[in-house]
């Protein structure tokens, strides 16, 4: 890694520092793990983590040990715990919850248990870096979306909170809020601390990258992407 921070603010230019050197203005580069790419976006510039940088932004942040936050207006991210108290989600009006630890058995998770005032989603993930969990991020994305959009009030959240539950939230955050990944970690790291695994990073690091991609194709009037979103 470079002794640049990436994370304070932007580049003056666009270029991808590695361990190596630095590569020509407006090159693009695979990411790997110990390169950070800063490459134009709709406003000049934007930061593309390295998989190391983006442990140390996660490393930062001080622990929180409660069972749910809310780490964006009436979404909340907890625990099983959380997730198993069906009055106290009563009370905080909670309409929609998000398993992201559907069918483990220390997970309660359906429409029966919730009862038909909460609607349920649950994504069957694994908390293990070989897990591919992208597939989930748009359809889990929509769910939230359409949740606080209608004036529900959502849960999203898995067995501790921090890994499968919180790249989910994260996704949610770029996808529907245009927020790169470092600014929806940064944003739910001022509630929550939270740290996917090494596979959930890397795939939100992809996601980050496409998501850029596509942005700057709109900029340059390329046709509109198409994403196929799970019926809710």
């Amino acid at each position: 890694m470079t002794d640049r921070k990436p994370i304070a603010g932007a580049a003056s230019e666009v270029r991808c520092d590695t361990r190596d050197g630095i590569t020509d203005p407006g090159e693009k580069e695979e990411e790997e793990d110990g390169c950070t790419c800063v490459t134009e976006d709709l406003k000049g510039t934007r930061v593309i983590p390295s998989l190391q940088e983006l442990e140390e932004v996660l490393h930062s942040a001080p622990r929180s040990c409660r069972h749910g936050d809310e780490v964006w207006p009436n979404l909340y991210l907890g625990d099983m715990s959380m997730s198993h108290d069906k009055l106290g989600l009563w009370q905080l009006g909670v309409t929609h919850v998000l398993n992201a630890a559907h069918g483990k058995l220390c997970c309660k998770g359906t429409d029966d248990f919730y009862g038909t005032t909460v609607k349920y989603y649950g994504v069957p993930a694994n908390d293990l870096p070989t897990f591919d969990l992208s597939p989930f991020f748009y359809p889990a994305a929509e769910f939230i979306h359409q949740a606080l959009t209608s004036g529900g009030k959502v849960l999203v959240h898995c067995a501790v909170g921090v890994s499968r539950s919180a790249a989910l939230v994260l996704a949610y955050l770029m996808i529907h809020h245009r927020l790169s990944l470092l600014s929806a970690t940064q944003h739910v790291q001022q509630k929550r601390w939270i740290f996917p695994n090494r596979g959930f990073l890397r795939q939100l690091i992809a996601l980050d990258r496409k998501l850029l991609e596509e942005q700057l194709k709109l900029k340059h009037g390329q046709e509109q992407p198409i994403h196929t979103t799970l019926p809710i």
